[in-house]
């Protein structure tokens, strides 16, 4: 089956993260949003949203049409969509958008399969925005996938590709846990858990594994991770307030969300000293966002360097001693203004390319990588970005 995805802010990232999690059979970057994904299986989109950070909609494409004669067809194919819709809805009005992911003329389109609708004594709404693609707020403000449709159209070689939405990102949900837990800490840093659910799926555990976030923070990766379905997490911080609000954070999303994981321990240790409390080999991954040093105010840079490299080399030789062969890092590290980067001494591991190498020179990707390789997460104006760095026991 053919599937698409539409990327987040970062499709690099979010491409890395859907080839650690699916493996498809084979794919195609189309635009910077528009990912094509051939599988064998058939997928559960409603699942498959809930876990992914970086995926705006998931969709299964139902037509492709020659792009010299589509201009003729495509509305009969667009009505065969919605009427196949319409009946499976419970009566009352029928909701259709439109979402071009290429240079389509969206809008005279819609208000023509209106009217063709009206004359069959259907009863609906064209839902238009100001951008040419319908963003996860639109469709789901209008019922879209419940009380109608969206379909999605791309330009690809010489086809016009047709696709149905089916699944949206879960924003309210996201955002939800984002600004109304319990325990924040906007001076130590967030991390968004968007970025909490990719790094855990880049680190490919299983979901019976041991899961460990030495510098646990708030609780981010951890409380992802249970959502997620991960019964085997262990958390420890230098800071005993951080182990507090990662307490409070963690008993507040058992609660918001019912769900009970089998194991999940809390400390306030060192990672300095972490083969002292955690068995050797015992480990399955690390995922984790240490500290990243002053995040405001004149920076040092050349000291807060040398300091980070300390404290991340000596961090992962202690990763190294607990891991699981083959077990995975996936860590942040920071990179201050001016493209000034850490360099931790990770000699023992092998480090993971989480995308091809002739993907990494696609011209649509190659601007979020760096010139080490690594997928950068940021927003312009930051004083530090993320690199993400995964490494693996050999």
């Amino acid at each position: 089956m053919k599937y698409f995805f539409i990327l987040g802010n970062n499709p690099a990232l979010s491409l890395a993260e859907i080839l650690a999690t699916l493996k498809p059979k084979s794919f195609d970057l189309i635009t910077e949003e528009f990912l094509l994904v051939e599988t064998i299986l058939e997928l559960n989109v409603l699942d498959l949203i809930e876990r992914l950070g970086g995926v705006i909609k998931i969709g299964v494409i139902r037509q492709e049409l020659d792009s010299s004669s589509y201009k003729q067809k495509l509305p009969l194919v667009i009505l065969d969509i919605i009427k196949h819709r319409q009946e499976k809805t419970s009566g009352g009005k029928f909701n259709f958008g439109f979402s071009s992911y290429s240079n389509i003329d969206i809008k005279n389109l819609g208000l023509e399969i209106k009217k063709k609708l009206t004359s069959l004594q259907i009863s609906s709404r064209f839902v238009i925005s100001k951008d040419k693609a319908l963003s996860s707020v639109v469709v789901e403000q209008n019922k879209l996938l419940r009380r109608g449709v969206e379909i999605s159209f791309v330009m690809f070689g010489n086809q016009v590709l047709l696709g149905e939405t089916l699944a949206v990102q879960p924003f309210k949900s996201l955002s939800y846990r984002d600004f109304s837990r319990p325990a924040r800490d906007d001076r130590s840093g967030m991390l968004p858990p968007k970025l909490a659910k990719i790094m855990i799926n880049l680190s490919e555990s299983s979901q019976d594994g041991l899961l460990v976030d030495p510098f646990c923070g708030s609780g981010t990766i951890l409380s992802e991770a249970i959502l997620m379905g991960f019964n085997n997490l262990f958390g420890s911080d230098l800071s005993f307030k951080a182990v507090s609000d990662s307490k409070r954070n963690i008993n507040w999303i058992k609660e918001q969300y019912e769900v009970k994981p089998q194991n999940v321990q809390l400390k306030v240790k060192n990672v300095l000293d972490l083969s002292k409390f955690i068995k050797a080999n015992s480990v399955e991954s690390f995922v984790t966002e240490p500290y990243l040093g002053p995040q405001r105010g004149k920076i040092e840079f050349s000291l807060v360097i040398k300091e980070l490299e300390y404290l991340y080399s000596k961090a992962l030789e202690q990763m190294f001693k607990t891991l699981v062969k083959s077990g995975r890092v996936v860590m942040v590290w920071p990179v201050f203004y001016g493209n000034k980067f850490i360099n931790p001494n990770v000699s023992q591991f092998k480090k993971v390319n989480i995308l091809p190498e002739y993907i990494r020179k696609n011209e649509i990707i190659k601007k979020y990588i760096n010139s080490r390789g690594n997928i950068i997460y940021g927003r312009k104006g930051q004083k530090v970005f993320r690199e993400i760095i995964v490494l693996e026991k050999e």
